[in-house]
């Protein structure tokens, strides 16, 4: 799949073609409800030439956005979505009609879900990593993927240790997770502990706080696709899970610029790990480029043991080799690489669904490093 990242033209027709390829690509499958919508926007020269020429190029003109924008302002449709071209036309003028209010959200807000389900691709790197550890998470947005041992894992698949749980007893979060290798190797083994985590801290352009305040709460729902009332649940349970629980810090700014203090104030005894999950593609490639020059840089030069996890569309690092999985088809689901310091480890499923370990020479049969490693 070749992901659809920032363009810096800002035509009607590039809008169309956005939204366009967002519904055959993205939504298709998952949500027929915005499959739909995005698919008549862009037919819909008329709309696009208005998306096109009052909102600026680049993160704003995401299909997500405005999706979730009129929903959070309880637009028609909010849950279901149009289903025929009357349903679509109250759609439209709803949202024309109240387009400074919707614009106002787009601008204020990003796309980041903060799902906790994505740390059930992250929780088997996690584990294995030289423990304690610093988690430094960039696009933090609300810090649900900060608290790893707050959840309970259930992995499921071909491979050893399927069908078995980790994590902590009692959670209200279980997050299962289908799993599958590329190779002749077996599948990692299901964590046998949950990380130590003495320091966390993240990054974010408009950090969330869903547990104290209803309005981010709010946000975060209407960025769940209709239909999936999985992770709506999941995230109002994790959202309880941590209520009680001390804020992680989450500096608000740019991702790139705020890296270095961030990092600078990691315990140096503990392991740092740099990562992200679902955020680069808002960054312009020479950005991208930056961030992964000075994420290099910043574990180099640390007295102690760093890693970077990237879990993101292919295309979005593409220094990363292409990886490639015998199991699965160009027509599913759209999935993200996960690699650690820039090898590729595995596919997953966008929200943590699923996780297809790849072979990699080098690396011991499990495809893991082994604890005590760098």
């Amino acid at each position: 799949m070749v992901v659809n990242v920032v363009n810096v033209v800002n035509s009607a027709q590039t809008v169309a073609d956005r939204y366009r390829e967002f519904s055959w690509q993205q939504a298709r499958g998952r949500s027929d409800a915005h499959a739909e919508l995005t698919a008549r926007i862009s037919q819909d020269a008329e709309f696009c030439d208005l998306l096109s020429g009052s909102l600026p190029a680049g993160d704003t003109q995401r299909p997500e956005l405005l999706l979730a924008a009129v929903r959070h302002l309880d637009g028609p449709h909010a849950e279901l979505g149009p289903r025929n071209e009357t349903a679509y036309g109250r759609w439209r003028e709803w949202t024309v009609r109240h387009w400074d209010e919707v614009r106002a959200v787009i601008m204020r807000r990003t796309g980041r879900t903060s799902d906790p389900a994505r740390c059930a691709a992250l929780l088997p790197l996690l584990a294995r990593l030289p423990q304690p550890l610093a988690l430094l998470e960039v696009g933090a947005s609300s810090g649900l993927c900060l608290r790893p041992e707050l959840y309970r894992y259930r992995y499921e698949g071909d491979g050893a240790g399927s069908g078995t749980e980790c994590g902590a007893p009692g959670s209200p979060v279980t997050l299962t997770c289908r799993t599958s290798a590329a190779g002749p190797g077996p599948v990692p083994q299901t964590p046998a502990r949950l990380p130590e985590i003495v320091w966390r801290a993240g990054i974010d352009p408009d950090p969330l706080d869903p547990a104290a305040e209803r309005d981010d709460l709010r946000w975060l729902q209407s960025l769940v696709w209709p239909g999936d009332e999985d992770r709506a649940r999941r995230l109002t349970a994790a959202v309880d899970a941590v209520r009680s629980l001390p804020r992680p810090r989450i500096v608000r700014g740019d991702l790139v610029d705020e890296l270095p203090a961030l990092a600078a104030e990691a315990p140096p005894g503990a392991t740092l790990v740099v990562f992200h999950t679902g955020v680069l593609d808002s960054l312009p490639l020479a950005r991208r480029e930056r961030f992964a020059a000075l994420v290099r840089s910043l574990l180099a030069g640390r007295s102690g043991p760093g890693h970077w996890i990237s879990h993101e569309h292919h295309g979005v690092l593409p220094w990363i080799t292409a990886p490639v999985h015998r199991t699965l088809r160009p027509e599913d689901a759209p999935l993200l690489t996960l690699a650690l310091d820039e090898r590729p480890l595995a596919l997953t499923g966008p929200h943590g669904e699923s996780l297809h370990w790849l072979p990699e020479d080098g690396l011991p049969h499990d495809g893991l490093p082994h604890d005590g490693t760098a």
